[in-house]
């Protein structure tokens, strides 16, 4: 039984919104467990999740499109509270028989709303309130549905927000998931709370019990479990969780591939061996993939060899395991979510290496015990569980490594020469207090050299560009206002103290376009 069966349930049906993922965090934060589903989902499963809620996602079209997302007319009729927001609102007065018309314009930003009738989700607001919302819709309703009638409204949309009190049916035109909308978490949690009736039971120490006591049940007696552990977040917390669960049969396997960061490999073997008892076998297999490596400088290329090795290296220790069933996988709930998408798969940038095969090449099992969870309840059940915070909080780190961070040809010299670099730039930031407030900061290093001057030397050595980027889950990105007197304090020391780069130059591209890795 999976901790979704052991909580009131809130079903986010997406259509295609950006910010669908964030409608479903911020149900999270307030301690209620949801769930998101394509909206074109049937009816039958829909009544197989008993939700005590609904959630309809805004989305990019019109419902007058010939292909726009629809949902079934039934689901009004479930007896289930429902909240639609933005294309969500329209589609429900759409499909109820109101009436939605097409904008004259596309209205996108901030807007003022004023409550009209505090009821239902603006039951902690006061007649006439005016508060500050985020818009972003072309069409918008200009009739309501029977049944319905306006709660608030604003200058470019008179129903703003209609509501249905006898069905605990809602509509609101703005997003109040956005941390645009200020107020927004408290409309939700009205909907959630005051509407819907939910209690506030989803905690991480509720999911890591239920967790151990779901692997337990699914693991033998006599068998045992494999864990690849990389030293980041998801891995780390997966394996504590298992380890919690089932002891010493819980084997992790730990490979050193020569493209770690800068004592990383015996920090996280230190770390795992002393403090949580773990059965960890550390594998060195730092000249096995350099000779692989060998003359490589494509970046697709680097990453097909790197998955590749690490799958025999893996699969080599891993055969070695008498009774191995299972293999661990920090899969997420975006990971989850995104294989589902209403709008199908999105176009690969970059092939991601990880331990994909392995189950069926090695006819392993899969747990997955963080498949239901985003990235900052991750750390929060790492927490509930003792787990060091600098460990939680470590910044993401690609699985290819410093492969893809040291463009061009991977030698022993300039891998070590990146990874000191590299460790200077994160000592400075988190000297200056700026560690958890970006999302990943790290050095690259460059195959081009320039002409410096050292002392009374000419000197032809390489560059390294620092990458800083702030970022709520890696999906997008901007880069990180550093102040200048840090970056020069960083440049400084990577020119004076680690030999072969004489240039150091800042990334100040966002994504999109760019992406966080350069390769």
């Amino acid at each position: 039984m999976t901790p979704a069966h052991r909580h009131e349930v809130v079903l986010v049906l997406d259509f295609g919104s950006q910010y669908t993922q964030l409608i479903a965090r911020r149900i999270r934060e307030s301690h209620v467990y949801c769930e998101i589903h394509p909206c074109t989902v049937s009816l039958e499963v829909i009544q197989g999740l008993a939700p005590k809620a609904i959630v309809l996602s805004g989305g990019p079209d019109s419902v007058y499109g010939e292909h726009s997302p629809k949902v079934d007319r039934r689901v009004f009729d479930l007896g289930i509270p429902i909240l639609g927001i933005c294309y969500g609102e329209q589609l429900m007065a759409h499909l109820l028989g109101g009436k939605v018309e097409k904008g004259a314009h596309h209205e996108y930003g901030a807007a003022d709303l004023t409550i009209e009738e505090p009821i239902g989700i603006f039951s902690s607001f006061q007649v006439g309130e005016r508060i500050r919302v985020w818009m972003s819709h072309g069409d918008r309703l200009t009739l309501p549905p029977p049944g319905f009638h306006r709660v608030a409204s604003s200058p470019s949309a008179p129903f703003c927000a209609i509501a249905n009190p006898d069905k605990k049916q809602y509509g609101i035109q703005f997003h109040p998931e956005v941390a645009h909308t200020p107020r927004g978490a408290e409309i939700l949690r009205s909907f959630l709370f005051d509407v819907a009736g939910l209690s506030p039971d989803w905690t991480p120490g509720s999911f890591v019990e239920e967790a151990i006591e779901k692997i337990r049940s699914q693991v033998g007696p006599d068998e045992r479990v494999i864990c690849g552990l990389s030293g980041g977040v998801d891995s780390s917390v997966a394996a504590v969780l298992c380890h919690r669960a089932l002891g010493d049969r819980l084997v992790c396997i730990f490979v050193d591939n020569g493209l770690l960061r800068k004592g990383e490999f015996e920090g996280v073997v230190r770390m795992m061996q002393r403090s949580f008892e773990l059965n960890l076998i550390a594998v060195d297999a730092r000249e096995r993939f350099l000779s692989e490596l060998k003359g490589v400088t494509d970046p697709e290329q680097k990453r097909k060899i790197i998955g590749r090795v690490f799958i025999e290296v893996f699969e080599e220790h891993a055969r070695q395991i008498e009774n191995a069933k299972w293999l661990v996988q920090g899969t997420l709930y975006p990971d989850v979510i995104e294989s589902v998408s209403v709008r199908g798969p999105s176009a690969v940038i970059k092939s991601h290496h990880n331990v994909g095969g392995l189950p069926e090449k090695m006819n392993l099992k899969l747990i997955e015990p963080l498949r239901e969870l985003f990235k900052d309840e991750v750390r929060a059940a790492g927490e509930s569980m003792g787990m060091p915070h600098d460990v939680l909080w470590r910044h993401p780190f690609p699985g290819p490594g410093l492969g893809v961070r040291c463009l061009g040809e991977l030698t022993e010299r300039r891998l070590e020469t990146l990874r000191e670099a590299d460790a200077i730039v994160d000592e400075e930031i988190r000297a200056a207090g700026l560690y958890e407030s970006i999302w990943q900061a790290f050095a690259v290093l460059l195959p081009v050299r320039s002409v410096g001057v050292m002392g009374d030397d000419r000197t032809y050595e390489e560059a390294c560009a620092i990458r800083a980027v702030t970022s709520s889950d890696g999906m997008t990105g901007d880069w990180a206002r550093i102040p200048h007197e840090i970056l020069a304090r960083i440049s400084t020391r990577i020119i004076n103290e680690v030999r072969g780069i004489n240039r150091v130059a800042y990334d100040i591209s966002s994504k999109p376009p760019a992406t966080i890795e350069w390769e």
